[in-house]
């Protein structure tokens, strides 16, 4: 396989909840409204993203992986999931909330969907005033006073509520209660899955059906996982021109990198595709004296064997995606 950064043609998606900060902040070329996501790469059937440059132009990522397997992957990843894609990369805008919601674990979502789980990381960009996540809940309960919850239409009372700004970062494993609130912005990094299971949906209705949406109240029951946590909020250093550990979980690891000037990143021990998310700023990434630029709002990823890259920038963020 003849390696290089690839850049993806992104698949927009509407929401009822969507905004327009996708256009106007990231530069994102769509004409519908409330556009409330944009899939960076993706091997999701229906919303593949097509390679956008050079020899690969055109091809999704799911062609590239029956090309080339393990040379794009790396041989752990390919036979670990067994030649499929396992991740989903996205932005997300939500002028309005999403709804309460909850991903089944890799088990129930095989079980029924024939579908990874859906563990999760969010990084808040620079959103809308009063900008709020939902993330676990507030007191210990159990299957039947959940239920009792719900049926009283009282469930937002028992959720945790934390305003959030530039930076912060949460991981949202399996069976975890949650929502991203009105007025967040964020880089999403996810298995590769489209399974969610609506808890409450604050009883609106999709301007586009009159109609309201489906609720999963049953299958949200024996996903949700009710145990209490003494914080939702990950810690993460953020030192210059140096790889900050972020997310380290099973399903993906993530750093965060603040480049001012010139990094050198040395990918050899990594054996994995490895993926950039830049959400501040924007960069040249150079590699065997070809240059490729990544802006906020954009991803780049790098199929196995590129070993080193240099990044250059007056000052950009970017998250660092492997497994």
């Amino acid at each position: 396989m003849k390696v290089y950064p690839l850049k993806f043609e992104p698949v927009f998606h509407y929401r009822i909840w969507g905004g327009e900060k996708l256009k106007t902040d990231f530069n994102k070329n769509y004409d519908q409204e409330s556009i409330g996501e944009s899939w960076e790469i993706s091997a999701v059937p229906g919303s593949e993203t097509l390679v956008k440059q050079g020899l690969y132009k055109g091809k999704t990522i799911n062609e590239l992986i029956a090309l080339y397997q393990s040379d794009f992957l790396g041989e752990e990843v390919f036979h670990q999931y067994g030649g499929e894609f396992p991740l989903l990369i996205k932005f997300i805008d939500a002028k309005k909330p999403l709804s309460i919601q909850v991903h089944p674990s890799d088990e129930l979502a095989r079980e029924r969907h024939n579908s990874f789980g859906k563990n999760e990381m969010w990084y808040i960009m620079p959103s809308y005033e009063d900008a709020v996540i939902t993330v676990g809940f507030k007191k210990q309960l159990d299957q039947h006073s959940y239920q009792e919850y719900l049926k009283n239409n009282t469930i937002t009372e028992v959720l945790n509520e934390f305003p959030v700004k530039e930076g912060d970062a949460f991981y949202i494993p399996t069976g975890r209660v949650h929502a991203i609130g009105a007025g967040v912005v964020l880089a999403e990094i996810q298995q590769s899955s489209d399974v969610t299971y609506r808890i409450y949906d604050y009883d609106r209705k999709d301007l586009k059906t009159g109609k309201t949406r489906e609720l999963h109240t049953e299958m949200a029951l024996e996903a949700i996982d009710f145990e209490l946590h003494d914080t939702y909020h990950t810690e993460y250093t953020r030192k210059k021109n140096q790889a900050n550990e972020l997310i380290n979980s099973p399903y993906f690891k993530t750093n965060f990198l603040k480049i001012k000037g010139e990094q050198e990143r040395d990918l050899s021990q990594m054996n994995s595709f490895i993926i950039y998310m830049c959400v501040k700023g924007s960069a040249l990434l150079i590699y065997e004296k070809e240059s490729y630029s990544i802006n906020k709002g954009e991803c780049i990823l790098l199929p196995v064997g590129i070993d080193k890259v240099l990044f250059q920038a007056a000052s950009t963020q970017l998250i660092e995606i492997y497994l």
